[in-house]
């Protein structure tokens, strides 16, 4: 037990650290900027680019199969309806709808539908977006997410969600944006609400893979040919086959439980690096030609994990 608050307690310091530095890379990106070194440029290249897709990979270490399997068809049936539909959703309201521009529309749909911020870097290089569209993503990760964190325990104590304990845990690991987001949100309520919605977003945070398989699919067979009859290249997320193999490797235990949270924490200090680098070359002049869109999608999309994601929730719990 006193493992497990002391973990707790590490989560929110680092989401807090996170938010902080957000503000700060943001003020950086707008001020500072322009000074910075020629010589650094490489580095901050290295970070958005080489460094992510080894962070991501390297979040495999955070998953086990036997997680999975401990929350059993309604977990793993809640997490998949929520993640397909949310994105769905997110793309047709995104694009048709509020005629967001496609990338933008694709990270925040992919930040509400799997595991926020992680979720954006992840998806950023597939669809090959811009930093600062991926900035404003996370940004709606931060504001939906928070509020969510809030929220699930006040709306549950309060009687208006009519949720079993374990039902509670699928609900709030399966619609919750960020872990730290679950985490905050069924510590507060309960320490089992809290570990089954951990590993029911552990499952959300495993489907990335596929997600971005059939995403860098979808974006190859919807792609403009310039030339006519010519085939269009498939660009597979080797970053996310490799993610699945780690989650295997850890699922087997060969590795020592303190080398694990040491591969874990570094790489927290990786994705941080690779988040800040994004951040540095956000200016918020490009903000000007989107406007508040993303906020309303990502809204939108709230609002349904709300929903639906409470109907999908008692849904899976019969199966």
């Amino acid at each position: 037990m006193h493992f497990q608050a002391l973990q707790l307690s590490l989560d929110f310091l680092i989401l807090i650290f996170f938010y902080i530095l957000q503000c700060l890379k943001y003020f950086y990106a707008n001020t500072l900027r322009m000074h910075l070194p020629e010589e650094w440029n490489p580095g901050i290249n290295f970070s958005t680019k080489t460094l992510l897709r080894a962070a991501i990979i390297f979040y495999g270490f955070r998953i086990t199969f036997q997680n999975i399997a401990a929350v059993g068809i309604p977990g793993i049936f809640a997490s998949t309806m929520i993640v397909t539909f949310t994105f769905i959703i997110g793309y047709i309201v995104g694009t048709k709808i509020l005629k967001l521009d496609r990338d933008t529309t694709i990270l925040t749909s992919a930040g509400s539908s799997i595991c926020g911020a992680a979720a954006v870097l992840a998806t950023e290089p597939v669809v090959k977006a811009e930093p600062y569209k991926s900035a404003i993503a996370v940004a709606t990760v931060v504001i939906f997410g928070t509020t969510a964190m809030f929220l699930y325990p006040i709306a549950y104590k309060s009687g208006i969600l009519h949720l079993l304990p374990n039902e509670m845990g699928i609900y709030i690991g399966s619609t919750i944006h960020e872990v730290a987001h679950v985490v905050g949100a069924g510590s507060a309520i309960s320490p089992e609400v809290a570990k089954e919605a951990v590993i029911v977003k552990m499952i959300r945070v495993m489907l990335i893979s596929p997600f971005l398989i059939i995403l860098g699919i979808f974006l190859a067979k919807t792609a403009k040919n310039k030339i006519k009859n010519e085939k269009t290249k498939i660009a597979i997320p080797w970053f996310a086959v490799w993610f699945i193999i780690v989650a295997g490797f850890n699922s087997l235990n060969l590795l020592p439980l303190k080398i694990v949270d040491t591969v874990n924490t570094l790489d927290t200090f990786a994705l941080t690096m690779a988040m800040t680098a994004l951040g540095m070359e956000t200016n918020i002049n490009k903000f000007k030609g989107v406007g508040l869109k993303p906020i309303y999608l990502a809204g939108i999309l709230f609002i349904w994990l709300i929903v639906g994601g409470y109907f999908i929730t008692k849904i899976s719990i019969n199966l």
